[in-house]
């Protein structure tokens, strides 16, 4: 749950419910009314508080949760056991005062049973229809198993590789971080929340400028808020030197004020408590500081609920920031409808029916399929045939676990590893031998931090062990990168290249002078320069989830033709970081001629993979941009953007085209392009057509520095491509 977010100011995790508006707010309000008429103080403050047991100093241990739930004293708890919820519900129904249900939350991400490819996968696969299935699925499996609530999507923009928690967004792209934020949350939320396979949707935010927020980091959560998302979280970090959750411009003249946010506010795992360490006060400050600021319910700092009465009494909250705060949490709870029905998520037929189903399997390796970027194939070693012996080695190579991905619950009932889905494809068509070859990592505090043991000796061994049974191979898959554990909370790495023990059964293979092809199996971008120079064929398969494997296999063998594209930029040096497309220019930019310009002595500046890149089985061309007019007038000026796409390989294929807008002089430094739009299109061989874009003044607009967004007259320039450098352009003046 704990969200450390290098984002806007502070993580805004919106919970959602759902799209549709209650039908007669009038009922709500007077039903409300009447319940907060009869509710104590304490019965108030109870429902801003979120907590897995009692209340420290006063109730403790499995009793003191129960109790504490009797008392009316808890408003929402977490868990994943149904019949552990429905108990908790029913102590609250029957045995508390007032009988108000429980909110049940849980960190939902990217899947319930059936899990799908991490966000940072989800995203290259360019098809929110598909993202929102995951998330309607996820919210099927766990509305039926209890969960009410959970705490994604996760919207922040990420830029460093080097972040374990870049696994759980969608990249470095505020834009397409927007429609991804939108798409989760109608698939959680449904167009009606009311409705039993409908749940809350939770979004999540280093302290920069205001115009930096509104440019770069907002636009995923604002999308999220306009997309009804009905919950948001504060973060742990500073914004302007206050912490997000103690921060009254953030959660409310923001959030509410400017984005007509009407939902609830929901702290971060003890994010609260944590106030005290950034030196803002005890935990009653703290709790008084959050709730002026428009924090509504407190995760288990317990601060509100041992805090807030001393705090009215004292005059530092009022009684109007108590009700304010309780009535949102109750207004959550009567537009899921568990007043009408405090059981309506507790069915234990509907979980058996709808949970870990083959149709959502199929989905899930449908989609990682599509979630899967090519990064080379220079001699065609791709797609495999599905004969001859098949050598299939690494250390992730057996693994199924391993592929799951951070942030999830793993049942592997249904998953299959690399070998076994090879096996599965290739039937008695071919030979298939495995080798573990060695060791994921013989780096001591990387393997200590990951539960594994340091063998240098045992790792020269499987490299030996890997190269002889490898010798009879036609061709060898070499399945490699980062388990599970190296990505997500708490998980960064200062070196994000495939460990020294990977590149040693590495080199040992390209010695052989088979053909390998590298499958990477990883929760964020790697440093890939020396793979990239001695490997003709490059996967990057990601973390996939439960069908990981078996959505591999469908793309190795050209049952699936790749057409992931990137959505992070990949390095080619740690040195390098924080490296992505729509930087902004310098005042030296580089010149190879000119000592004193923006330029490293020892690499390139450029990435070695850009965003948007990826390739696919058959081949594409681009003919040149044109424009329909090169001088655009006035706020209802319209442009259209066109190009020729032609399929010239000899596969039928999925091409992502691109478009970016670049504008060069703005009254503020403006990035050098922005993706502003994409059309994904499928073309049989031969097949050319034309895709257009429409451009208006809405797709040339920018913060100020006053913060005002608007669009400045002057020279545009228009970029369509296949990714974010390999773009054709045009140039275009649009006046006021």
């Amino acid at each position: 749950m704990r969200k450390i977010i290098l984002s806007f100011a502070a993580c805004l995790a919106l919970a959602a419910y759902g799209q549709k508006p209650v039908q007669d707010t009038r009922a709500m309000d007077t039903f409300i009314d009447q319940l907060m008429g009869k509710m104590t103080l304490d019965e108030k403050i109870g429902q801003l508080n979120l907590s897995g047991g009692g209340v420290p100093g006063i109730l403790s241990g499995s009793e003191g949760a129960d109790e504490t739930i009797r008392r009316g004293w808890l408003g929402a708890t977490g868990g994943s056991e149904l019949e552990t919820f429905r108990k908790l519900q029913e102590i609250a129904v029957k045995e508390s005062r007032l009988g108000i249900p429980l909110l049940f939350g849980l960190d939902v991400i990217h899947g319930y049973h059936t899990i799908f490819p991490i966000p940072l996968a989800l995203s290259c696969s360019w098809d929110t229809t598909l993202i929102e299935q995951s998330a309607r699925i996820a919210a099927i499996e766990a509305s039926s198993n209890g969960v009410t609530w959970t705490y994604s999507p996760m919207v922040d923009i990420a830029r460093d590789a080097r972040w374990g928690r870049i696994a759980e967004g969608s990249g470095e792209d505020p834009w397409w971080g927007g429609k991804i934020a939108a798409a989760m949350v109608r698939g959680y939320q449904g167009d009606d929340l009311t409705k039993e396979n409908t749940i809350l949707s939770c979004l999540n935010t280093v302290d920069m400028s205001r115009i930096k927020m509104f440019n770069e980091y907002f636009p995923p959560y604002k999308a999220a808020v306009e997309a009804g998302c009905a919950t948001v979280m504060s973060s742990f970090n500073l914004v302007e030197a206050i912490p997000a959750t103690g921060n009254r411009w953030l959660l409310t003249d923001l959030l509410r004020d400017q984005w007509g946010f009407n939902g609830f506010v929901v702290s971060d795992y003890n994010s609260i408590g944590e106030m005290t360490n950034h030196g803002l006060g005890d935990t009653q400050t703290v709790s008084a500081l959050a709730l002026h600021a428009g924090l509504d319910m407190d995760m288990m700092t317990n601060g509100y609920i041992t805090t807030l009465k001393k705090s009215l009494e004292e005059g530092r909250v009022s009684q109007a920031d108590i009700d304010q705060a309780c009535r949102r949490v109750l207004e959550a709870k009567y537009k899921l409808g568990l007043f009408e029905d405090p059981y309506r998520y507790l069915d234990a037929d509907r979980a058996k029916k709808n949970t870990f189903t083959d149709e959502h399997m199929n989905t899930a390796r449908h989609i990682a399929g599509k979630s899967i970027v090519l990064l080379k194939n220079d001699k065609g070693l791709l797609p495999l045939r599905k004969t001859g012996t098949i050598a299939v080695v690494g250390p992730l190579a057996d693994k199924k676990v391993e592929l799951f991905g951070t942030w999830c619950g793993i049942d592997t009932a249904k998953s299959a590893s690399v070998v076994q889905a090879v096996k599965e494809m290739v039937g008695n068509k071919a030979r298939v031998i495995f080798a573990k070859g060695c060791n994921l990592t013989n780096e001591p505090m990387l393997a200590k931090a990951s539960g594994l043991k340091v063998d240098p000796v045992e790792n020269t061994r499987l490299v030996k062990e890997a190269v002889e049974q490898v010798k009879d191979a036609d061709r060898i898959i070499a399945v490699m990168g980062e388990p599970n554990n190296w990505s997500g909370e708490a998980c960064s790495r200062a070196d994000i290249s495939l460990p020294e023990s990977q590149k040693e059964l590495l080199r040992a293979l390209l010695e052989t002078g088979k053909p390998v092809v590298l499958v990477l199996a990883n929760g964020r971008p790697l440093t890939l320069e020396w793979e990239d120079s001695q490997f003709s064929a490059i996967v990057e398969a990601w973390h996939g989830g439960s069908a990981a494997a078996r959505g591999l296999v469908d793309v190795l063998f050209g049952d699936v033709n790749p057409s992931g594209k990137l959505t992070t930029t990949f390095p080619r040096s740690v040195g390098q970081i924080p490296l992505y497309y729509n930087a902004k220019k310098t005042g030296r930019p580089m010149n190879p001629d000119d000592h004193f310009t923006s330029k490293y002595l020892d690499i390139t500046n450029d990435p070695l993979y850009p965003f948007g890149y990826g390739l696919s089985y058959t081949t594409f061309s681009y003919g040149d941009l044109q424009l329909d007019k090169t001088s655009v007038q006035g706020e209802n000026g319209v442009l259209t953007a066109s190009v020729q796409v032609t399929n010239t390989g000899k596969l039928e294929g999925e091409e992502v085209v691109q478009l970016y807008i670049g504008d060069p002089a703005a009254s503020i430094s403006r990035p050098m392009k922005e993706l502003k739009n994409f059309q994904k299109i499928s073309l049989k061989p031969g097949e050319s057509r034309k895709v257009s874009f429409t451009i208006t003044p809405e797709d040339l607009k920018f913060y100020n520095s006053a913060l005002e967004y608007i669009w400045e007259p002057g020279l545009f320039n228009i970029y369509v491509g296949t990714n974010s450098r390999d773009v054709k352009s045009a140039q275009v003046t649009w006046n006021k």
